[in-house]
């Protein structure tokens, strides 16, 4: 029997690489849920409609894709294990959102964010620091931004085509889902955020929805 290995620094990167990439390209491990459009028969949509809607789905999925970066930097960064492993979990869920996004922009003849990587990087660089600032903080910030994108779901919701029933469906499961995980950051100790870092995540995210939109 061989003696059993210790992963090291270069399995976690590699570890890591993989998950990038399935995050950006599609393919990350997922709850398994079932896709909340799937009762919702497809309605006749104009090219218009499919083209708004198209738009808004790539903006919700480049969005998911910033939140997976945040909550893998966040939970390397991460004190305690409980901590760590909540982090762990509210990922696993939200990529049940990729999944979902994807296969409607796929149905809508759109595609996702062509800067899906600059997302990544960008948002893993910002939960590694939130999360080196302490786990309350951490927490606070994962409470903070999930509030934020509970409004950024309504703002789209109110914006749909009224017949595309299908992107609806998914879009309130992802607002259920993301004030759910809010609940849960700051029962687990989150802090609530001051208000010039509540600004400024609000800039980065006006900015990130603006160029998603288009690219």
């Amino acid at each position: 029997m061989y003696p059993q290995r210790t992963e090291n620094l270069v399995d976690r990167a590699i570890l890591h690489f993989d998950r990038v990439l399935r995050t950006v390209a599609g393919g990350a491990p997922s709850t398994g849920r079932p896709n909340p459009a799937g009762g919702t028969g497809p309605a006749e949509l104009s090219a218009a409609e499919k083209r708004r809607s198209g738009r808004l789905l790539r903006v919700d999925h480049a969005g998911e894709v910033a939140a997976q970066a945040l909550y893998h930097g966040q939970s390397l960064a991460a004190r305690r294990p409980a901590v760590r492993a909540a982090m762990e979990t509210a990922a696993t869920e939200e990529n049940d959102h990729l999944a979902w996004c994807e296969q409607r922009l796929r149905e809508l003849d759109s595609h996702t964010s062509r800067l899906g990587l600059f997302w990544y990087a960008g948002s893993f660089a910002i939960g590694s620091l939130a999360g080196a600032a302490g786990d309350r903080w951490s927490l606070g910030f994962v409470a903070e931004t999930e509030r934020q994108v509970v409004e950024h779901l309504e703002r789209h919701l109110a914006r749909l085509p009224a017949g595309d029933r299908r992107s609806r469906a998914i879009l309130e499961q992802m607002r259920a889902d993301e004030a759910r995980h809010a609940t849960n950051a700051l029962h687990a100790g989150g802090v609530t955020l001051p208000s010039p870092v509540k600004t400024a995540m609000t800039l980065v995210s006006k900015a990130m929805t603006g160029l998603a939109y288009w690219i």
